[in-house]
C-alpha cells in the first residue's frame, strides 16, 4: 500500500512541475486560438485534467510542451466542433473593458485582426512558433507534416501578415 502512495505523489509531483512550468504558454497559446480569455481558461483547464489522465503516456518530461499543446490542440478542436460560437466584431471602445489584461494598443489590434483573418494552415504553425517557441521540426511533428511543409507554412503565413499589415509592416522593419 505504501509503495501506491509513493508512486501517486510522485506522479502528483511530476504534474504539477509540469503544470508549474507550462501553464502560461499554454493559457497565452490558448487565448492566441480562441481570443476569449474565459474559454482560453476553460481549455487550459480541460487540457491540464487530460493531461492528468494520459500522464503515463508521457515518457519524456522534456516533451511536455509538444504533449501538452497537442493536448490543447485536440480539445480546442472539440469544443469548437460542439460548441461552434458565434464570433462576432466587437466595437473597439468595449474591447479593453472586456479584458483589462489585454493588449489594447491600435498595432495590436491590427494584428490580432490579420492573424484571425488568416487561414488556420498558416495560423496554427506560427503561432506555435512565435508564442509556442517551437522550431519547424516540432511543429511538423506536431502537425503531422513534414519538416519542409512546416517551414513553407511559417514562411507563407509571415509573408501574408506582411502583405495584411502593409505599410505598418514595412514602417516597424525600418525601424529595427
Amino acid at each position: 500500500m505504501t509503495g501506491l502512495l509513493g508512486q501517486q505523489r510522485a506522479k502528483r509531483r511530476r504534474f504539477e512541475a509540469i503544470t508549474r512550468a507550462w501553464s502560461t504558454d499554454l493559457f497565452r497559446f490558448a487565448f492566441w486560438l480562441c481570443r476569449d480569455r474565459e474559454l482560453a481558461e476553460d481549455l487550459t483547464q480541460e487540457t491540464f485534467l487530460r493531461a492528468w489522465r494520459a500522464l503515463d503516456t508521457l515518457d519524456d518530461d522534456k516533451a511536455a510542451k509538444a504533449w501538452l499543446i497537442t493536448i490543447l490542440r485536440r480539445e480546442y478542436a472539440r469544443q469548437f466542433e460542439r460548441l461552434r460560437p458565434v464570433l462576432t466584431e466587437i466595437d473597439e471602445q468595449v474591447l479593453p473593458a472586456a479584458n483589462s489584461d489585454y493588449d489594447t494598443s491600435t498595432e495590436a489590434f491590427v494584428l490580432r485582426r490579420a492573424l484571425a483573418r488568416l487561414d488556420e494552415d498558416y495560423r496554427l504553425p506560427l503561432l506555435l512558433q512565435v508564442i509556442g517557441g517551437f522550431t519547424c521540426a516540432e511543429i511538423a511533428t506536431q502537425l503531422g507534416l513534414s519538416e519542409s511543409a512546416a517551414v513553407t507554412r511559417v514562411f507563407r503565413a509571415k509573408r501574408k501578415l506582411r502583405e495584411a499589415l502593409g505599410e505598418r509592416w514595412e514602417e516597424d522593419e525600418t525601424r529595427d
